[in-house]
């Protein structure tokens, strides 16, 4: 077969990569400005195992399964233990693994970036989110107003902060309270919540109800919701945080409800993750967020596919 041929596999491939190419030398300046961005903050990058005994047993984050365990659909677990332990600052880029998540914003191994401070909570996370987002910009020598998609990001303006429940009675057809009695909180998000905040630059939504507090900590003054909080930027969902649990029973007990919430769905139901449970009694304050990697990289590289910043999809292995 001639090399010129337009069957040529190998081919296809060179341009598939040559079209890349440019995306992930961006993607590659990037994660060294996110090192340099914590190091300068005297954060400790760790690395913990991506194949664990038990992952959390989260109703809609389905883990892949091994031999010898579960690859692990976020390192926040064996993180959290790392803090029990006396690490105030940590921050780990590690790649992580979720059954049946493919999409143009999806894919099954992906890319997190973790970070934990001790000593904070989730509205001082927040400002740290921004200070990374700035810094990043910077560092790759773009101006502090990006276009994304043709949506303009400005990225030094005040970022807008929109409470839940105030998200669902400005643009949603039914309240939040009525969409969680009827279990369709999702989709209202997605058909009706996230399409108007395509416009408005970053985007922070906080203060979610307790039913989805997954690991974060309720709120002292209103124990109907939890301190967490989103990042949407270009209506992309890029991070997920917390002022975190440290009650071990309240965590335990939240874990059960899953596990039944798994297996009245025919799910697989997880061993409990006893050692972080035991590990967790002694967890000082601390707040923890999640940033999907792929997606800042797709963000500033204004590339609307998760296939253009990552060097292979699972279809081309």
């Amino acid at each position: 077969m001639s090399p010129e041929s337009k069957n040529n596999p190998f081919r296809n491939e060179q341009k598939r990569l040559d079209y890349r190419k440019q995306f992930l030398w961006l993607r590659a300046r990037m994660i060294q400005a996110i090192r340099r961005f914590f190091t300068e903050k005297d954060y400790l990058e760790v690395e913990t195992p991506q194949l664990i005994p038990a992952p959390p047993p989260e109703i809609h984050i389905d883990a892949i399964s091994t031999d010898a365990g579960y690859l692990h659909t976020s390192p926040e677990l064996c993180m959290k233990r790392l803090l029990a332990s006396g690490f105030p600052k940590i921050f780990q880029i590690s790649k992580c693994f979720r059954a049946g998540e493919r999409g143009d914003l999806h894919l099954p191994e992906f890319c997190l970036l973790e970070w934990y401070r001790v000593g904070i909570d989730y509205h001082d996370l927040m400002e740290e989110c921004r200070e990374l987002t700035l810094w990043i910009s910077d560092e790759l020598g773009l101006a502090e107003k990006i276009s994304y998609q043709g949506i303009k990001i400005d990225l030094r303006r005040p970022w807008k902060k929109i409470s839940v429940e105030a998200a669902f009675a400005d643009y949603a057809s039914m309240t939040l309270d009525q969409a969680l009695e009827k279990g369709c909180f999702d989709e209202v998000m997605v058909r009706e919540v996230e399409p108007h905040l395509l416009s408005m630059g970053p985007v922070i939504l906080y203060d979610y109800p307790v039913s989805l507090a997954a690991l974060a900590r309720l709120k002292p003054d209103n124990p109907e919701l939890a301190e967490r909080f989103e990042i949407y930027m270009g209506g992309l969902e890029l991070a997920n945080g917390f002022s975190e649990l440290t009650d071990t029973k309240e965590q335990r007990a939240r874990f059960e409800k899953e596990r039944k919430q798994r297996h009245d769905l025919g799910k697989e139901c997880y061993p409990m993750p006893e050692t972080f449970l035991n590990s967790l009694e002694h967890m000082p304050d601390a707040a923890g967020v999640a940033v999907g990697v792929d997606r800042l990289a797709m963000i500033f590289a204004d590339r609307g596919r998760i296939d253009d910043v990552v060097t292979f999809t699972p279809e081309e292995l």
